[in-house]
């Protein structure tokens, strides 16, 4: 792969896949939501688990389309991107309020916004390990079926990927803040929406990705990659 080669869409994505990662941190983490499923019960999740999953559907194109290499550099565009919007949700959070502020509004700021350091460190560490992970099993998983099976490429790099990413988050950001039982069911329960939402997106992930492959004459095997991820180079 050329390090000088430009594609239509490359930039397209990395900013889709920015998007998606920084609302999904922002607004969903905080927010706990239930349905009343049949034969099961109450089925607690995490509501930003609804829109998550298409950091990891972008990350699975990525890997598939144009490679690990790339696709390592937009998951450190993310990463930097989750570094500063929690040092600005800090910053804008604990600056001194105006006299015509009043005192439920500032709450209010810092309920939505007032992330603690716990939080922060957990989504930085749970969406590092875990998008490196997605794109590595992806690389892999398709120099060993020959880009065969595509299904088999996201759905079990999905798998691996929400493992890292919800053993981490939940216990680095909430043990000891909510009950066990809470945290245990919002971590499992989120983690199977994760992969049920890959599972029902593979038909539109295929769209995706073969329109890709067309437009950018590019279906890249990482056959000779070096995988190290503090590197940023691409060939």
């Amino acid at each position: 792969m050329s390090p000088n080669r430009n594609y239509r869409y490359y930039d397209l994505i990395m900013a889709a896949f920015v998007t998606v990662l920084l609302c999904s941190n922002l607004i969903g983490v905080h927010k706990v939501s239930s349905v009343n499923l049949p034969f099961y019960g109450e089925y607690i999740y995490g509501a930003g688990v609804l829109f998550f999953p298409l950091s990891y559907l972008f990350g699975d194109v990525l890997t598939e389309v144009y490679g690990y290499a790339r696709s390592r550099k937009v998951i450190w565009a993310g990463f930097g991107a989750l570094i500063f919007a929690s040092l600005m949700a800090f910053s804008v959070t604990y600056l001194p309020s105006a006299a015509t502020m009043s005192p439920e509004r500032q709450q209010a700021i810092e309920l939505i916004f007032g992330q603690t350091p716990r939080i922060v460190m957990a989504s930085l560490l749970a969406f590092w390990i875990g998008e490196f992970i997605n794109s590595f099993v992806l690389a892999k998983l398709k120099i060993i079926t020959s880009g065969k099976f595509l299904w088999l490429r996201t759905i079990g790099s999905t798998i691996f990927g929400e493992i890292a990413d919800s053993a981490i988050f939940y216990p680095v950001a909430f043990f000891g803040v909510w009950s066990n039982e809470q945290l245990i069911s919002v971590m499992i329960g989120n983690y199977f929406i994760n992969v049920l939402w890959e599972v029902l997106a593979t038909p539109f992930t295929y769209i995706f990705v073969n329109f890709l492959k067309r437009a950018e004459s590019e279906d890249f095997y990482d056959r000779d990659t070096d995988f190290n991820p503090f590197t940023l180079e691409t060939n």
